[in-house]
């Protein structure tokens, strides 16, 4: 029979050789130790290990060896094999080989190689962690070789009862709801509506300061003193006008009386009710200028304090800004004082226009201050209809309450805006998250056995993370205290370094 007529025979037999091998791993698939192999490939079951030439594992049989070694350096990880007859370097056209590889909770994967240079490359990438076993496959001359490896690395065993006394708790990996955010940045300012810019509201001269920058305030309190002509001249019309109408009361009492006595004309105390009438008229009407400036009708009637206007701060709060000097000449329209009430301030929050369509009215916030470690929740109330010319951003403001007063009018600020929620097919708890080798990892369970498998995370919120790679739905990971496994990890050495 011609070789072309052989091909057949032996795809079928190697075809036979790599589902033998798949079975033989599923039935009988050996946990070694964390220690019982390292990345060198230092152990194996089958087999005298025996280290090549490059440093990687050597498998032999009669003529010929294979060195196995994990290329990491420029490129994704990746077997090599160096094929060798009689330990000589032989071309990697002359051998044929595959490797099926098999981990914890996963199905086996099928490695095919071509020649490239002087050795055989993997068609594919040798995941992290480097933890499996693995059937080597290999045709030379017409013959099959068979060689069966172990490799462990990054796993834990861990009984129930001690991983219970660790207080680590187990979650599964599936479908979670994803509340995506976008980060702002901002600035503190005064809350507008709680902002009050205090006139005297008459010309006078300053006699007296009450207040000043940075002081508290209660509603109704004095700031200071005037001493205003125009008061005089209102007060002065007030009082006049309450003994005329003293007056014109006296008057029309008697005229009423004597006309009920018919002993003056009709006509006698109609007069009388009118220049009474048009008395009290004028006494409300000198009132009510005199209450339009803040001041009460009846207040500072003595002639000693005639002239005195007092200005009151007309909110409670804090005095941010003082503009008025004893001895000052001010108008009426002069900002003597700014008073702010800091019970409530607004996060002003720059939005670029990429992130308009994200930020609405009504939509939740938490607000972190810079410089320091201080968070707190609020919700926007309002967007600008305009772009700032310059920045070209929208501003959201988010109100804070700030009764405890630690949030101060300046500060700079980052805000996490609160998007809606995405599902996500597969997601982690962040708490279950730790970092090894600069990769985001959880600990998977495995029977006994915690391994770390490295995850490819997308969007995330505050407590779980979408894993985009590296874990499959329904696997159980370690949700809780999952730095003891990193720890031991460490202890044992049993994660290689890039």
């Amino acid at each position: 029979m011609n070789v072309s007529g052989r091909l057949p025979i032996v795809a079928v037999i190697l075809v036979g050789i790599l589902l033998g091998a798949l079975l033989l791993i599923q039935d009988k698939f050996r946990l070694p130790d964390a220690e019982e192999s390292s990345h060198s490939f230092a152990g194996t079951t089958e087999h005298q290990s025996t280290i090549g030439p490059k440093g990687g594992e050597l498998f032999s049989e009669d003529d010929l060896s294979l060195e196995l070694t994990i290329h990491e350096s420029g490129t994704f990880p990746q077997f090599r094999l160096y094929p060798y007859r009689q330990k000589q370097p032989l071309a990697p056209t002359e051998v044929k080989v595959t490797i099926v590889l098999s981990r914890l909770g996963r199905p086996a994967q099928l490695f095919h190689f071509r020649p490239e240079s002087d050795y055989l490359v993997s068609d594919q990438e040798v995941g992290e962690p480097h933890s499996f076993e693995l059937i080597i496959v290999a045709e030379y001359q017409g013959k099959t070789y068979r060689w069966h490896h172990s490799e462990v690395e990054a796993r834990v065993e861990m009984s129930d009862t001690a991983m219970q006394s660790n207080g680590i708790e187990l979650a599964t990996a599936g479908p979670a709801a994803i509340h995506s955010k976008i980060t702002l940045p901002g600035e503190i300012i005064f809350n507008e509506h709680h902002i009050v810019h205090v006139v005297p509201r008459l010309p006078g001269m300053v006699v007296s300061i009450k207040r000043h920058h940075g002081q508290r305030v209660k509603k109704g309190e004095v700031l200071a003193i005037m001493e205003s002509a125009m008061l005089a001249d209102l007060r002065s019309q007030y009082l006049l006008a309450r003994k005329r109408l003293v007056l014109a009361q006296t008057i029309y009492d008697r005229e009423e009386q004597l006309w009920r006595e018919k002993i003056t004309a009709k006509q006698d105390y109609l007069v009388a009710q009118q220049q009474r009438e048009e008395a009290s008229i004028a006494t409300q009407l000198a009132a009510e200028r005199l209450r339009a400036l803040g001041v009460q009708p009846e207040s500072g009637l003595s002639w000693e304090n005639i002239a005195h206007y007092k200005i009151r701060s007309p909110i409670s709060g804090i005095v941010i800004d003082e503009a008025i000097v004893t001895g000052e000449v001010v108008k009426e329209d002069k900002t003597a004082y700014i008073v702010a009430d800091i019970s409530t301030v607004w996060a002003a929050v720059r939005v670029f226009p990429r992130n308009l369509h994200q930020v609405h009215i009504g939509q939740q916030a938490v607000i972190r201050a810079n410089a320091y470690d201080l968070t707190r929740e609020g919700k926007v109330i309002y967007v600008t209809t305009l772009l700032d010319e310059q920045t070209r951003t929208a501003i959201a403001r988010v109100q804070l309450d700030n009764r405890d007063e630690q949030w101060r009018p300046g500060m700079f600020v980052k805000a996490d805006l609160q998007t809606e929620a995405v599902e996500v097919p597969v997601a982690v708890s962040l708490e279950a998250i730790q970092t090894l080798n600069d990769q985001s990892v959880v600990f998977g369970r495995y029977g006994e056995y915690f391994e770390m498998r490295p995850l490819k995370l997308g969007r995330s919120d505050s407590q779980m993370a979408e894993v985009v790679e590296g874990l499959f739905a329904g696997e159980d990971y370690a949700a809780s205290n999952s730095f003891i496994i990193k720890s031991e990890l460490g202890k044992a050495g049993a994660v290689h370094e890039h």
